[in-house]
């Protein structure tokens, strides 16, 4: 006979057990607060990134400039662009310039990366660093470190001419400036590839090692092929980087009457006695078009990109290949970069600060002095200069992390019908050159309502806006990755207890994601410090930054006392990565 049997009684709630509510939220006008934060964020982004290229594209149509009345739509700045400006030269000179800056940081980047990840290199993991710190030194500074040691009259070539009757380079020139513009941007196409490397499964390689292939040929026909995307992305980035570079082109173009793009800006724009505004608008709008464009073509190739996928589920232990010989003329090639390429520059430029003559003609431990840093410290203006750096880049990289964070969460963490447009706008800046950035924002300033137009120009919030404007796709893109690899069943949890999308990130991603702001932190930090170019349009006199400083005393003469503003901006930056690095100590995923 079957027994029935008593459901169990469900316990009964005491009193001092709370009951679970979930919270309620607001909702004013229906709208909840998640939906008011994600449309903030694309508004704040959409606006700051508007703002140089609206006033831009205006400007190239007006006759007249933006502040002042009575302009009329024209297309003269065109006309007179590619007809009397000499507009041709400049595009050349920039395509060749930029080709080369390409093509030398490629051969430099690619062959020690596979090196260096991928084979049996002595002190390997030495040489993986010291291929990437000339990327924490400014273009600028590099390139007063290559004129004092390699320029006409530099150490290093009146050494080699008393040698030997002659120097056979020439900085002055297309070539001689491709060369330090591609020490200086090497170690971004090296991470590239560097980071593919490490990432791929090494089973294609064992696979051919099975059949007999030997470790050059692995190299060549197996590794090498499979770094097409990285090639392509890094290769891409260095042209438009090339593009819009300044500093170089300033420093090694303008004695010798050789132009690109942003030499040509600048010439037409804060040289000028009496700028032709619409021949600056459309010049700008040119090189916007060009560096656009590249980008596109980027995403376009690596559309197949999965045609190179080599990272699968079960992964293999890359098996190091032995070079024999060639190893030794690896570690040549890798020192040579490293001391010639960026070492003797800085320690020179260091050198030369301490000094009052630099020349291999006179023994300079006989002219050592401070002043140098005397004269740095007995101006306000310059003092003050290094303070403003410090706070561009102090408060800039909080300020742009912060907003990269938000810009992350509602472009990959939210049901927002607009998070690709957020993240398409928050990485458009990357193909807008510097110094467009500061012409378009000194424009939009001076055009600016609310009476911001007397307000924000030339002020160190000007500086803020503009250095992380450039900035920003760095951060979104250090930030992305940690972001991602978050599970979403986090979200799912806070969600099913009735949080919503702000309280979700407060409540348990952020603290997850501090370790990656923390690293855009940093990152921010020493780009925004290196930054100059928009300065060039936006500064002023009582608000002058490190580069615009140095820029003005290079064209004084004063090498000694530039030498003393790079060594300090030197230190700052060391003494920031490497505090950075001991708190991120351990810490993998940051």
């Amino acid at each position: 006979m079957a027994t029935m049997t008593r459901p169990a009684a469900e316990p009964q709630r005491t009193d001092s057990e709370p009951e679970f509510r979930p919270p309620k939220y607001r909702r004013p006008f229906g709208v909840g607060r998640d939906t008011v934060v994600q449309y903030a964020v694309l508004l704040v982004i959409a606006l700051f990134v508007l703002a140089p290229i609206v006033p831009t594209l205006i400007q190239s149509v007006r006759s007249e400039p933006l502040y002042e009345d009575g302009g009329v739509f024209t297309l003269d700045g065109y006309v007179h662009l590619f007809t009397d400006a000499g507009f041709g030269t400049v595009v050349w000179n920039t395509l060749l310039f930029a080709t080369l800056t390409t093509l030398l940081s490629l051969l430099i980047a690619v062959p020690m990366a596979v090196v260096v990840v991928r084979t049996k290199l002595p002190f390997g993991r030495f040489f993986a660093l010291t291929m990437q710190w000339p990327f924490f030194i400014s273009s600028l500074i590099l390139g007063f470190g290559w004129i004092i040691m390699y320029g006409p009259a530099g150490f290093v070539s009146t050494q080699f001419r008393e040698l030997f009757g002659g120097v056979p380079w020439n900085l002055y020139s297309i070539p001689g400036m491709a060369i330090t513009e591609a020490v200086a941007l090497a170690p971004i196409a090296y991470v590239f590839c560097a980071n593919a490397l490490r990432q791929s499964d090494a089973s294609l390689e064992s696979a051919a090692q099975v059949c007999g292939a030997g470790p050059f040929r692995i190299l060549t026909q197996v590794v090498i092929p499979m770094l097409r995307p990285p090639m392509v992305y890094s290769s891409i980035l260095v042209f438009s980087m090339s593009v819009e570079t300044l500093s170089v082109p300033l420093l090694y173009g303008q004695p010798v009457d050789i132009d690109v793009f942003s030499t040509f800006l600048y010439r037409n724009g804060l040289q000028s006695v009496n700028p032709d505004y619409s021949v600056l608008g459309a010049a700008s709008v040119v090189i916007l078009a060009v560096t656009i464009s590249l980008v596109a073509v980027q995403a376009k190739l690596l559309k197949d990109a999965q045609r190179f996928v080599s990272v699968r589920g079960k992964a293999t232990r890359p098996r190091m290949l032995d070079l024999g010989w060639l190893k030794w003329v690896s570690i040549t090639a890798i020192t040579f970069y490293v001391v010639f390429g960026a070492l003797v520059p800085i320690l020179g430029l260091v050198f030369r600060s301490f000094t009052l003559i630099f020349t291999p003609l006179r023994n300079p431990f006989d002219f050592l002095t401070t002043d140098n840093y005397a004269t740095i410290t007995r101006y306000d203006s310059y003092v003050q200069s290094i303070w403003n750096s410090l706070i561009v880049a102090g408060v800039g990289s909080v300020v742009v992390s912060i907003l990269a964070v938000f810009a992350v969460m509602v472009a990959r963490r939210s049901t927002f019908r607009f998070g690709r447009l957020t993240e398409y706008l928050a990485l458009v800046p990357q193909s807008i050159p510097g110094i467009i950035i500061g012409i378009g924002f000194f424009w939009a300033f001076a055009y600016a309502p609310f009476g911001l137009g007397d307000v924000l120009p030339g002020t160190i919030a000007a500086l803020v806006i503009a250095f992380g404007l450039r900035a920003l796709p760095s951060a979104f893109g250090s930030i992305a990755p940690s972001v991602m690899q978050i599970g979403t069943e986090l979200d799912n949890a806070a969600r099913v207890s009735g949080a919503d999308w702000v309280m979700t990130f407060f409540r348990v991603l952020r603290v997850l994601i501090t370790p990656a702001f923390a690293g855009s932190l940093v990152l921010c930090f020493v780009i925004m410090l290196k930054e100059y170019s928009p300065a060039v349009f936006l500064s002023s006199a009582d608000n002058n930054i490190l580069g615009t400083t140095m820029l003005e005393l290079w064209a004084q003469g004063s090498t000694g006392a530039v030498a003393a503003l790079a060594t300090i901006q030197i230190v700052i930056t060391a003494t920031f990565v490497a505090l950075a690095g001991l708190l991120m100590k351990g810490k993998h995923h940051a």
